[in-house]
């Protein structure tokens, strides 16, 4: 094939892409007419998943890596680059978001959980007696998805809970990842446990022996990010000896006898009425928010270097493109100091700890 059948061959995927992004996430049509307020449109997140899709396309599987699109200075009617990092999708991109915010249709990212809030207040919630313990029967029992008071789950469940919100927090994982994980990926010493995902989906064709291991350590200072703990109560609460470990629930807050794991619309329900237990509302929260506010934690709290942080959430280390900064900051998070008090005198000091160097206002 030569350059100019190469080119041509780019051009109209490079159209296939403006076309994929305005036919499905724009309020315009193609021949700029406005389309019917009753057809569904994506939403601007959607359009950041196809322009990535398609850079990894033109990148990876066609070679041209990720400068950018552009003419060539030898041969005028060459194009080089890659098409979907091209000043033409930019542009579009940054209009379709305006577009998207004077609609009102900017989707917000998942709130992040905060360590010091959410977690320890559903863990000190959950582990109420009345809440934590394990009946051999529980009445009304989860099965139903029923939320009422706090009567929607057992023992079991809380459990349950409980060890995936510690392993999604601290090793930044989506709930898929969690929710797949099973008994064998498991290998516990006497003050620490190793896992072993056999995938990851941020991974691209990643090969199991090329997935580094979580080692996870006894936290006695923080309980209620004590991964080692949690597992272990888990494991013990289930009496699960083989295959996943967050298997599907029957009623009554008994476990399922087929080896099937629990997916994550049903982890995501469960999540939102314990958010309801802490009167907390869960419309801003999704399953992501552990691995925002995992992120957050290790950085802000643990005072971790981003290379630490980017190489155990698995994110490129080349910070150009800075993937790690939409994790770190959002609109939606709860603000870790007031405003007013930024330049305060009279506002309280903060005390570091000798031991793990965090400091807090609070302390």
């Amino acid at each position: 094939m030569d350059h100019g059948c190469v080119s041509l061959h780019l051009i109209l995927l490079f159209s296939l892409l403006t076309c994929l992004l305005g036919t499905r996430c724009d309020s315009v049509k193609l021949d700029g007419t406005n389309k019917p307020s009753t057809n569904e449109r994506g939403s601007y997140g959607h359009a950041q998943k196809m322009q990535a899709v398609m850079t990894y396309a033109f990148g990876h599987l066609q070679g041209l890596g990720n400068l950018p699109w552009h003419e060539s200075e030898l041969h005028s009617s060459q194009m080089l680059g890659n098409p979907s990092v091209s000043v033409e999708v930019s542009s579009y991109m940054c209009s379709l978001w305006c577009q998207k915010v004077q609609a009102g249709e900017v989707a917000g990212s998942a709130c992040a959980i905060a360590s010091v809030t959410y977690p320890e207040k559903m863990y000190h919630f959950n582990h109420c007696p009345e809440n934590w313990a394990i009946l051999d029967y529980w009445p009304g029992g989860c099965g139903d998805g029923s939320s009422e008071s706090s009567r929607w789950a057992g023992g079991r469940i809380r459990h349950c809970l409980h060890a995936a919100y510690v392993i999604a927090f601290l090793c930044m994982l989506h709930s898929d990842e969690v929710l797949k994980i099973q008994l064998h990926d498991l290998h516990f010493f006497s003050n620490s446990l190793i896992l072993m995902l056999p995938f990851r989906k941020i991974t691209k064709m990643a090969v199991h022996n090329n997935i580094k291991p979580f080692w996870l350590w006894i936290m006695p200072m923080e309980a209620h990010l004590c991964a080692v703990q949690a597992i272990s109560e888990w494991i013990t609460a289930s009496k699960i000896m083989t295959g996943y470990l967050f298997q599907k629930f029957a009623s009554g807050d008994q476990i399922a006898e087929a080896n099937q794991p629990l997916t994550s619309e049903r982890f995501l329900e469960l999540f939102c009425n314990n958010l309801l237990d802490i009167g907390v509302d869960p419309s801003s929260y999704h399953t992501h928010s552990f691995w925002r506010g995992g992120c957050q934690y290790l950085h802000i709290e643990c005072q971790w270097p981003l290379r630490h942080i980017c190489e155990l959430g698995g994110w490129s280390l080349e910070f150009t493109n800075l993937t790690i900064v939409k994790y770190l900051i959002s609109h939606n998070d709860d603000a870790t100091e007031p405003h007013e008090h930024f330049f305060n005198p009279d506002r309280s000091p903060s005390v570091k700890c000798p031991h793990c160097g965090r400091s807090c206002p609070c302390a």
